[in-house]
């Protein structure tokens, strides 16, 4: 079969079939955020067949009146076929100007049943073409489909359009609205998308951890009421409580280093991980430390390297600063092996984690009184051997990864039951299913996968749950609290690039954490579905482990786009339920360059909206609602309910590059006054508050700014 992509504008990924000059093509085309202009708009249906069509439909009941549902005005088209291959057939005697439109558009939806499967044709001169364009319809959702004419033949008039069945048989009741043809402008006008708040519906409880940071600075914390707080990434698998040193592992030619310590002679008072600690009491944040459980930490406090050029010998690159130190790969290409790795470090176990637990407890109390309440069980042990290659380059296996988590995680609660322990903090999509011992064997490996097949051929995070559950029931005591995968998207977005096209795809890659039609753009091309996957493993192997994402970033800190990409993320955590989301990093702009301020960065400012968008400490709701949008990937909505004074919080974040009108209906709902609270590029700095809006009958019509986040709170 001769695959090709084509080119679509469609909000929703939908399964779709093009038939172009006897071709059958399949593929899954992403949504594009930005609108597309109605100039020389034709319309055939919006509230009632338009004067001049004629129903020429066979073995198909269509009903122009239908009441509910509609996706706009008072009417859609009700469409039943009755028999096999039967087709809705709207005809028109006064033909369309095929060089004055390019695009087919309307609004389907699938009843309460879906998956009516169906195929798009044009009629050209009394016959209909054979190129057509096939969708399959989601039940209880309006989905907007945009087909460029080019896939449907482009006649020079267009006389008719049929819709037909290609199951082969009689099918339910779906729903058509606003039908109509169009050419696309180079500005675009603004977009009519219709929302929905029932605060009676789909009611949970939102966790505050997942509004996280990792090492957040006093200042945004404070501001922020900042609920976690995590001490982790790779320098801290070889963190040293008792010098206060770490090593920079593959991050930076793999150097001991000490930690800027104003009195070491108090050692180990007063070391990195206390003053974290302290931070956090100081501002009521919970504290999530890394343990390290690589086998090794920093020696001491004098700067030392893993791979001494002066031992070791020639390498292809030495820090410039420190020029003994190499990279550890030798001018040909090949890694040094056979280092010592008391070079930089000394080794560790579990008894050092537990003296250092003790030590924490003692200083800072146990969790249950004050102290550290999360640990993290290292971090992305699957890269150890690459990370850390100078002390682990052995691969990690599923045994070592479930051994040490057995030994340190119950070392740890021997000393402070009440802890919360978070694993295995993996990087990624490839070891959420195979180890690093897998890909250890080259080749095809995720095909021979020797380590995996000799667990069952299970993937890795559900064999570690199973083998944590088998854990618990032999011994009675739980020692993993929360699965934690730390999550970045591979389609090339994590970066500052702002271009139009990562643009628009950093906003839809936020589907990989919910959307199990999503295919992810990406080297990974499969459907992520994250959260859903995390519940599905836990549900099934270990039921009542929590949720973590440990770490997670989608790029463009710095700009508005990464900022409604932050809120959009923040939302979903919400209305998925996800017990934990740690952030990691506020900035990419380096100490000293123009605009560095890492508390006061557009990401940030998403987080303020969610946790103190008046600046008074006034925060998102705590009990999330139902909430939809006519169209998620153009205009996102999420909504809750606020425990201390009732109010309904309704987020909004507008992804297109133009103004967006939009019709929000409210149900369950009493109060008539919203006041609103905005963040847009005009004003980076700051959150907006605009004049109150007025609900009439639960019902209010506004516009919200292009790239725009904004958040009504009704009292």
């Amino acid at each position: 079969m001769h695959l090709k992509r084509l080119t679509l504008t469609i909000p929703l990924t939908l399964s779709l079939v093009a038939c172009n000059t006897g071709t059958l093509t399949r593929t899954s085309v992403p949504s594009e955020v930005m609108p597309a202009a109605l100039t020389n708009q034709s319309t055939v249906f919006a509230d009632s067949l338009t004067a001049g069509y004629q129903n020429w439909s066979w073995s198909t009941t269509a009903d122009f009146a239908a009441t509910t549902p509609v996706q706009a005005g008072t009417r859609a088209m009700k469409v039943t076929f009755t028999a096999a291959w039967a087709g809705l057939y709207l005809h028109t005697d006064a033909p369309i100007d095929g060089s004055k439109v390019d695009t087919l558009r309307f609004y389907v939806h699938g009843g309460t049943t879906g998956n009516q499967a169906v195929r798009v044709v044009l009629e050209a001169g009394g016959s209909l073409l054979s190129q057509s364009f096939s969708l399959t319809a989601k039940p209880n959702v309006w989905t907007l489909v945009e087909i460029p004419l080019s896939n449907l033949g482009k006649p020079s008039s267009i006389s008719g359009i049929a819709i037909q069945d290609t199951l082969g048989k009689a099918q339910p009741a779906f729903f058509l609205d606003e039908v109509m043809f169009y050419q696309k402008g180079t500005t675009p006008p603004p977009v009519a998308l219709s929302l929905y708040v029932d605060a009676a519906l789909a009611r949970k409880p939102i966790s505050p951890n997942i509004y996280g940071i990792s090492f957040a600075g006093e200042t945004l914390a404070r501001d922020l009421k900042l609920p976690v707080r995590r001490w982790g990434g790779n320098r801290t698998s070889r963190f040293n409580y008792k010098v206060d040193a770490d090593t920079t592992a593959n991050d930076w030619y793999f150097e001991g280093y000490p930690v800027a310590n104003s009195n070491p002679g108090i050692l180990p008072r007063g070391n990195a991980v206390d003053l974290f600690i302290q931070q956090d009491k100081r501002t009521a944040t919970s504290s999530l430390i890394t343990v390290p459980m690589v086998g090794y930490v920093t020696r001491d406090r004098n700067i030392t390297c893993g791979f001494s050029v002066s031992k070791y010998g020639a390498q292809q690159a030495v820090d410039p600063w420190h020029t003994d130190c190499g990279n550890g790969i030798k001018p040909d290409g090949s890694f040094i092996t056979g280092n010592n790795p008391l070079d930089t470090s000394v080794a560790s176990n579990s008894a050092f984690v537990q003296g250092w637990i003790t030590y924490l407890t003692q200083t800072f109390g146990k969790a249950g009184a004050g102290g550290v309440k999360y640990y993290n069980l290292d971090n992305e042990p699957n890269l150890w051997n690459s990370t850390h290659r100078d002390v682990h380059p052995q691969p990690t296996s599923y045994d070592e990864l479930l051994n040490k988590t057995i030994d340190y995680g119950s070392k740890i609660k021997a000393v402070d039951p009440a802890a919360q322990l978070l694993g295995p903090a993996e990087w990624g999509w490839s070891n959420y299913f195979y180890s690093a011992r897998d890909a250890a064997a080259g080749g095809d490996w995720w095909n021979t996968r020797p380590d995996r097949k000799a667990h069952g051929d299970m993937e890795l995070v559900a064999w570690y749950l199973q083998q944590l559950k088998a854990y618990e029931t032999t011994n009675g005591k739980r020692l993993l609290d929360y699965l934690d995968l730390h999550y970045y998207p591979q389609s090339g977005v994590y970066n500052n690039d702002i271009s139009a096209a990562t643009r628009y795809k950093r906003l839809r890659s936020t589907r990989s954490l919910w959307d199990p039609t999503y295919l992810d753009e990406s080297w990974i091309a499969d459907k992520v579905n994250l959260i859903p996957r995390m519940k599905a493993w836990v549900n099934t192997y270990y039921p009542g482990t929590k949720l973590a994402i440990g770490e997670y970033n989608f790029g463009a800190p710095d700009d508005i786009n990464g900022a409604l990409t932050e809120a959009d993320a923040l939302g979903i955590f919400a209305r998925e339920g996800m017990d934990m989301a740690v952030l990691w990093g506020t900035t990419f702009l380096g100490e000293g360059q123009a605009g560095y301020d890492p508390d006061r960065t557009p990401i940030t400012y998403a987080l303020r909206m969610y946790r103190n968008y008046d600046g008074l400490g006034s925060a998102f709701g705590d009990t999330y609602v139902h909430s939809a949008s006519t169209d998620q990937a153009k205009l996102s909505i999420y909504a809750a309910e606020r425990a201390s004074d009732r109010a309904i919080t309704i987020m909004m974040v507008n992804k297109q590059e133009t103004v967006a009108n939009i019709t929000l209906q409210t149900k369950n709902i009493t109060a008539t006054n919203a006041k609103v609270f905005q963040y847009t590029a005009a004003a980076l700095k700051s959150i907006v508050t605009k004049p109150d809006l007025t609900l009439s009958a639960g019902k209010v019509t506004t516009s919200l700014p292009a790239s725009s986040i904004t958040l009504l709170v009704i009292k």
